[in-house]
């Protein structure tokens, strides 16, 4: 679409006659519009490919993640099979997941590998790497605590992802403040400023500015336009429990305001 109105305008300006104003359009559209979203488009094959190296590298990473200080106790592993129930992974899906949890809290486990593997549906779909470090986060969190060697595997993921060392900083900031917003979080669902952190703005940001970073990150988290990227069916529901976590925050900001 872009390129037919940039042809539109063009066409106009040095034709000043609407046939020229249409015919670079159409000239926008054929070479620009058409040929993204040729490139854009992706098949049902291709699909299955990313979803299945996505979920891949989570239970690898979230394993790997879990081994960081050595060893994996007992209480770890029960959060963490409580972690995938919450996930609502199929049977099927959670024992493969068992089995990739395991192959990346092996000693020999390759965490460059497994990064590369990974690289190139990480550049394409930045919203899909967000999702893979909410689930990354997380499970590093699962234990209260998120410890220096916990931090470099995330930071090492994100750098394979394209993410800078600010936007990394920032994201995990606001992952920890949305997760106020869960429902086992409600005790913290009055403090303002976690909600301003949520979003990611400051709080002396005008009205704007507000809305448009909520509807960026209800944008970034919608469950369809993920799924379409790559994140399977049986994932969602943590992308959906992300934007209930945007919308609570969304709305203490949006209550304090009026």
């Amino acid at each position: 679409m872009i390129g037919t109105i940039i042809g539109f305008a063009l066409g106009f300006i040095f034709t000043h006659k609407l046939i020229g104003a249409f015919f670079c359009a159409f000239l926008g559209y054929y070479f620009y519009d058409r040929n993204r979203r040729m490139v854009t488009k992706i098949s049902g094959e291709q699909l299955q490919h990313v979803q299945a190296i996505f979920f891949k590298t989570v239970f690898n990473l979230l394993g790997h993640i879990a081994k960081a200080d050595g060893h994996i106790s007992e209480v770890e592993v029960k959060l963490t099979e409580a972690y995938m129930d919450k996930m609502g992974l199929t049977p099927e899906h959670k024992r493969e997941a068992i089995r990739l949890f395991k192959e990346g809290a092996a000693a020999d486990f390759n965490l460059q590998m497994c990064l590369d593997l990974y690289r190139d549906i990480g550049m394409r779909s930045p919203n899909l790497s967000q999702m893979l470090l909410v689930y990354l986060v997380n499970l590093a969190m699962i234990d209260g605590d998120l410890d220096d060697k916990e931090i470099n595997i995330l930071q090492r993921v994100a750098d394979s992802c394209g993410f800078s060392r600010a936007t990394f900083e920032q994201l995990l900031r606001m992952i920890g403040a949305q997760n106020s917003f869960a429902t086992d979080h409600r005790a913290h669902t009055n403090d303002l400023s976690l909600a301003y952190e949520a979003l990611g703005v400051s709080h002396d940001a005008n009205d704007a500015d507000v809305k448009k970073a909520y509807r960026k990150l209800m944008s970034q988290y919608h469950p369809d336009k993920l799924m379409g990227q790559g994140l399977p069916e049986d994932m969602i529901k943590a992308a959906t429990e992300r934007s209930q976590e945007i919308q609570a925050a969304f709305d203490l900001i949006k209550k304090s305001r009026s």
